[in-house]
């Protein structure tokens, strides 16, 4: 096409030279416009008409191709001058559409380039997003508290860091033994996530500096791995070439010891980040603790996470509600080292230890948090121990040994009682642990025979919780064949959804296992049947028990530095030392929580539902109380009934004491002093037996007996008022916590010792008194002796009728009859009144000759009788023959008040036994008023003062309180308190976990 247009142009060019000959001295081509000769002639010289060639495609688009080729008369110009034509207007468009073109289009390619570069550059950076809820909510407040700038200046800028690397145009590309370090989806990815968690906290104000270089570090190790993997290929390639072989196989090895170096100083950066990053938030918390702020801290989430799981420990899951929230559970075979290590995640030699014996003899829960001080303390008491302290270390490990050996039953070597410690320190990684009683295959002399099996029942009770992550430890130094603890695990999480693996005591291991493949195919998890989220290989000491937690770290850190399992690849970086393994540990018991702590929130609250539904519908008028709530409410009932005792009056005191006191000497004063008295023939002798007898009884026994009485009459008072019940307000869920209250405070309660010291004397004072004052005394006297003398009259003949069975009356009306013992002896009684008819002042005793006459007599009648059985048959003959006298006496002596005034002198009445009478009753009104005083004075108030420790002391003791607070009432409300705390306190965590998400 472009042919045909030129050849078009040069026919118009020729009829143009032809029809204008006539013009003289002016070339032919020049009456062309200048595109046209520059186009169509490029022969055509001309050094000052010659202007640029045109690009083709701008001429496609020119609008002088489609110009109308007629015959034009063109101006005449002098040489050198450009013809000018009237397109300047539309050359400037041109040439301004032009420059817009290239404009957008590279703004466009040079965008797209720019995006695409920012976009590899942005995946270069590892994904740390997902572990910011590990930074607590004050670290990102530091900048208003700390100048991040100052202290950024202050450390090492990347070409400082960079001089501490090595010379990375030597080793290569990258090392395949450790690319699966860094690759999403590799076993290592959960270790190495952890550890970058260490880092992710100083991003915030070190993006400019460490962070880049540690990035830097991470690509240059890859670059080891390539390189390295080229190196073994062309190592591992031909029999033909030996030499180059060696030399191969030496620049291997040279890369691997480069690649360690590099890993180590990786290491090494990330530990001193850290390590700064633990002094700053140490001194946040040390600036909050002294109040510098101003402000309440709150609760660390860790602290309220372990404070549920406190709580349910002591929950009985009535309703099926069982607990099913994460903590981390450390099993393991004795002596496998379970302990030891988790003393390296706590930093602190903080367990009991022995060599070879069972030490752990109970579960022991071990909260983690993250604190100022290193410090230790159990969740029931306010002590703290200094870790940083050896006196506070042993002085932790000895009360953890004391708890453990409380919590033991006796004939038990192990108990299921969790023992609840908390530890906080600098830089701890937040989680819950519980270390359990290791793993026993045979039971020893000294253990109890179900020792193994309640090992094994503790173990399965915590690893069968699905939520619970299993820390299973194997002990490296001994066969992997004696391991016990690997089938237990298996069972309880077949697939190894949530067990982490840790192999201990590696640096035996290597110096006695033959084959290191054997450590390598353990670590890998092919050697035992068991599935793990991870493995890992770590050291904890020397075995020497005074080491500290810093020297072994130091140990740990240099044995893995020299080890061949490392420096062959057998194991890998991420898969070593303790603090990896706690970074893991920690990551995926997080990972868990978050998982299932909401599911847990709501199955409580079900719970919670259906307890109150049943509270209601069976006891809608009575408040939910507690067990707790309901001992308090009894010990303010039983305090009142206590202090009710203050409340009785004098005269029912003296009643009671006075009464009580003659119905307990009562016989005593019949048998041996009136009755031995009365058979004196004067009334001299009659008194002097009399002082003697009263006398002997106020010394040996009266003041005895009196204080007896007291001490009975005080109880018999406080059980009333404790026992009686008050209509419709009486709980009756009080009454063996009453009854227990009750007989513990008397049973502490000892009487004031000088009482019967001082007592005998007053006692003494009354009874040597006789001189009855006036009428009314006297009467008195004469009214008392009449009402005693009744009373054991009444008595006598009770005790006579059972002896000979009923009368004729009884016999005739009610049908019954004598026995052959009552005949017996109611022949025996009819004799024996025969002879006090003939001698109404016979002597209280029966001679033996007059025993023989009665059994004679009897004989004579058919019946034969034991003497034994006569003197007993006369003792109630005869008391019953006194009493009637007596009582015949004293009616006369009514009237003999006159006599006594004048001391009996001229008249045949003798009255001394009402004497005796009115000395006795003027001593039991004496007594009973000095012991009312010591009762209202002295004793009430130290019943009182016991039965308020008696409740102090039940108050403490929650078996008390259970075996004494009992029913389903208390159960229900109990299981109701349990579980709303629960949940409150779950929904609480709940809402702080999402605010630090």
């Amino acid at each position: 096409m472009w042919r045909a247009r030129a050849a078009a142009a040069c026919v118009v060019c020729r009829s143009l030279v032809n029809s204008s000959y006539e013009v003289k001295g002016k070339s032919p081509l020049q009456k062309l416009h200048l595109v046209s000769r520059s186009i169509h002639h490029p022969h055509f010289l001309s050094s000052k008409f010659q202007s640029p060639l045109l690009r083709t495609s701008i001429q496609q688009f020119s609008s002088f191709n489609r110009l109308s080729l007629r015959k034009t008369k063109l101006l005449s110009v002098k040489y050198g001058f450009q013809p000018h034509r009237n397109f300047w207007l539309a050359r400037l468009t041109f040439r301004l559409l032009k420059l817009r073109y290239l404009v957008l289009g590279s703004a466009v390619g040079g965008g797209y380039t720019v995006k695409k570069t920012y976009d590899q550059w942005k995946e270069m950076l590892p994904d740390l997003s997902e572990y910011k809820w590990i930074v607590p909510d004050f670290i990102w407040e530091l900048d208003e508290y700390i100048d991040f700038e100052e202290l950024r200046k202050a450390l090492p800028d990347a070409e400082d860091l960079a001089r501490l690397l090595p010379d990375f145009t030597k080793i290569g590309e990258s090392f395949s033994s450790l690319k699966g370090f860094f690759l999403p989806g590799s076993p290592g990815e959960t270790a190495f996530r952890a550890t970058d968690q260490g880092y992710e906290n100083d991003k915030q104000y070190k993006k400019q500096g460490l962070l880049g270089e540690l990035i830097l570090l991470q690509e240059q190790i890859q670059e080891h791995e390539e390189e390295a993997r080229r190196a073994a290929g062309q190592y591992n390639t031909g029999s033909s070439q030996q030499k180059r072989k060696v030399s191969d196989k030496e620049k291997v090895d040279q890369l691997q010891e480069e690649l360690l170096q590099t890993q180590l100083k990786y290491q090494r950066i990330l530990e001193r980040l850290e390590k700064e990053n633990k002094e700053l938030r140490k001194l946040v918390l040390q600036k909050d603790d002294k109040g510098i702020h101003q402000r309440k801290l709150k609760k660390s989430l860790i602290d309220m996470y372990s404070e549920v799981l406190d709580i349910l420990s002591d929950y009985d899951a009535s309703y099926n509600t069982q607990d099913h929230l994460p903590r981390v559970v450390v099993v393991g075979d004795q002596s496998a080292g379970k302990t030891s290590v988790l003393e390296m995640i706590a930093q602190a030699r903080i367990f009991p230890r022995g060599s070879g014996e069972m030490m752990t003899r109970s579960p022991v829960k071990v909260t983690l948090s993250e604190g100022p001080h290193h410090v230790a303390l159990f969740k029931d008491s306010s002590r703290e121990f200094d870790l940083t302290k050896e006196e506070d270390l042993a002085a932790l490990r000895h009360e953890i040994e004391i708890r453990m050996r409380k919590s033991v039953k006796e004939g038990c070597t192990v108990s299921a009682e969790t023992i609840s410690l908390n530890v906080k320190g600098p830089g701890l990684q937040r989680m819950v642990l519980v270390d359990l009683p290791g793993v026993i295959s045979t039971v020893t002399s000294g253990m109890a025979p179900d020792t193994k099996d309640t090992i094994f029942s503790i173990s399965k009770a915590y690893m069968q919780n699905p939520n619970a992550i299993i820390l299973c430890i194997q002990d490296g130094s001994v066969d992997a064949e004696r391991s016990i603890v690997t089938d237990l695990v298996s069972q309880m999480d077949p697939h190894g959804k949530r067990t982490i693996f840790v192999l201990t005591k590696v640096d035996l291991a290597e110096k006695n296992v033959a084959s290191p493949n054997r450590i390598q195919q353990i670590i890998e998890g092919k050697l035992f049947p068991m599935k793990a989220l991870g493995y890992f290989a770590v050291v904890t000491g020397k075995g020497n028990s005074s080491e500290s937690i810093d020297s072994i770290k130091e140990y740990e850190e240099e044995f893995f530095q020299n080890s061949k399992l490392l420096k062959t690849c057998m194991l890998k970086a991420h898969q070593v030392t303790t603090r990896n393994l706690s970074l893991a540990v920690s990551d995926c018991f997080w990972k868990m929580v978050r998982e299932s702590v909401e599911q847990q929130a709501d199955a409580f609250k079900a719970t919670r539902f259906n307890l109150e539904t049943e509270w209601k519908n069976n006891y809608p008028r009575l408040r939910e109380l507690d067990r707790n709530e309901l001992f308090e409410k009894a010990k303010n009932e039983i305090l009142d009934e206590v202090i009710s005792l203050s409340q009785v009056t004098p005269k029912h005191w003296e009643e009671i004491l006075q009464k009580t006191l003659w119905e307990r000497v009562a016989t005593h004063v019949i048998e041996n002093i009136y009755l031995p008295a009365a058979q004196t023939t004067n009334s001299g002798t009659f008194n002097t037996t009399v002082d003697i007898k009263l006398k002997q009884w106020t010394d040996k026994q009266l003041p005895n007996k009196a204080v007896e009485v007291a001490w009975e009459t005080l109880q018999e008072e406080f059980f009333r008022f404790m026992t009686e019940k008050k209509g419709k307000e009486h709980d009756d869920i009080f009454d063996k916590l009453k009854q227990a209250v009750k007989e513990e405070s008397v049973k502490r309660h000892k009487w004031n010792e000088r009482a019967e010291d001082s007592l005998r004397v007053i006692q003494h004072n009354a009874l040597e008194d006789r001189s009855i004052s006036d009428k009314q005394q006297w009467d008195a006297a004469i009214h008392f002796m009449e009402e005693t003398l009744q009373g054991r009259l009444k008595d006598t003949e009770s005790v006579i009728e059972d002896m000979v069975g009923p009368d004729w009356k009884k016999r005739w009306l009610y049908w019954v009859g004598r026995t052959k013992e009552q005949h017996i002896r109611n022949e025996t009684k009819n004799e024996l009144e025969k002879m006090i008819r003939c001698n109404e002042d016979h002597a209280a005793y029966l001679a033996n000759d007059e025993v023989t006459t009665v059994r004679k007599n009897l004989e004579a009648k058919g019946v034969t009788v034991d003497p034994c059985l006569i003197k007993d048959t006369w003792h109630q003959v005869y008391r019953r023959h006194f009493l009637k006298t007596a009582l015949s006496h004293c009616n006369l002596c009514r009237r003999g008040f006159y006599y006594y005034q004048r001391h009996f002198v001229d008249s045949e009445l003798e009255c001394n036994d009402v004497v005796l009478f009115w000395r006795i009753q003027r001593m039991l009104a004496i007594t009973a008023n000095t012991l009312r005083q010591q009762l209202s004075n002295t004793e009430v108030r130290r019943l009182e003062k016991n039965v308020k420790e008696v409740l102090e002391d039940f108050a403490e003791d929650t078996e008390k309180k259970v075996k004494l607070l009992t029913g389903k009432r208390v159960q229900l409300a109990e299981d109701l308190k349990k579980v709303r705390e629960i949940q409150e306190k779950l929904e609480a965590f709940i809402e702080a976990l999402h605010q630090e998400k």
